[in-house]
């Protein structure tokens, strides 16, 4: 028969006397413990050498620990800069596009200041401009060829007036509306303009080829004159253009004349100014040419 499991410890003297031991080292042990906190309040150096050699038996332990911290604390922010630098990285691409975006932009602002101030230019230099415009609109793939200005009656301009832009001669009104208008340029199968050769004057007229090209006809047939690289300005001759204005310059010599290209492209074009009619001054009276050769 088993003994029972509350059985009380007077039934065995081991018994009695390891409890009343554990009773003893209880008692030494508060009455040690109390000591030593009296002993550190009133002389708080006394333990200072038992406290160093302490530390110099559990500094092995303190490095590794250290170490271990150090370790962990480098593996965890190596990954959290992972997953930052790939969010700054793409901040970065974005600040980059637009900034190349903005450059553009500006490259395209500058451009235009530029055009804008060779056009005030040649606006100063020339008493017959009437308004400046913008070319909104040219034909390119068709044989006609027009185009549309951004100004009409609203700035005082009517038909046959005569287009150009800086470079040279563009075309001339054909329609005009309330703030637009319709202009024949220059490279059209119907139009046609006086010009001479700008050295020497040769004279000839330029048609429009409907390809973006001009024709230049002689007015005296014979031995052709012409030279690749010759410039053709307006004559003047009928009114209308005014004569010295850039026209074309030739490419192509062929037996009664040339073929030129255009020195204002429509399709380059941006601003253009428009100039009064041109009309030529009358020869004076032939009394007044009598009375010269008199005196």
């Amino acid at each position: 028969m088993a003994p029972p499991a509350n059985r009380r410890s007077g039934f065995s003297r081991r018994a009695q006397y390891s409890t009343f031991l554990s009773y003893i080292a209880g008692a030494i042990g508060a009455v040690v413990g109390l000591g030593l906190v009296v002993i550190s309040i009133a002389n708080p150096g006394a333990f200072s050498g038992l406290r160093g050699a302490a530390a110099d038996v559990t500094e092995p332990a303190a490095k590794a620990t250290a170490a271990g911290r150090t370790v962990s604390k480098t593996v965890v922010n190596d990954i959290a800069g992972f997953f930052k630098f790939g969010s700054e990285h793409a901040r970065l691409e974005r600040e980059l596009a637009e900034a190349k975006v903005r450059l553009v932009e500006a490259d395209a602002i500058r451009a235009e200041n530029k055009r804008l101030k060779q056009l005030l230019d040649l606006t100063r230099s020339d008493e017959g401009a009437i308004a400046t415009a913008r070319l909104t609109s040219s034909t390119s793939g068709s044989t006609r060829r027009y185009a549309t200005l951004d100004a009409g009656r609203d700035k005082g301009l009517t038909k046959g007036m005569p287009i150009r832009s800086k470079l040279g001669l563009v075309g001339r009104i054909l329609e005009v509306g309330a703030s637009t208008s319709r202009v024949l340029l220059i490279t059209d199968t119907e139009s046609l303009v006086p010009v001479r050769r700008s050295t020497d004057g040769v004279p000839a007229f330029a048609q429009g080829n409907g390809d973006g090209t001009l024709r230049i006809r002689l007015i005296n047939l014979g031995i052709n004159p012409l030279k690749k690289g010759d410039v053709m300005v307006t004559s003047g001759s009928g009114g209308l253009y005014r004569p010295g204005t850039p026209m074309a310059i030739l490419t192509e010599i062929v037996r009664d004349g040339a073929v030129a290209r255009v020195l204002s492209n429509p399709s380059d074009t941006d601003y253009v100014m428009i100039e009064k009619v041109w009309t030529p001054k009358p020869p004076p009276p032939a009394h007044e040419n009598s009375e010269t050769f008199a005196e």
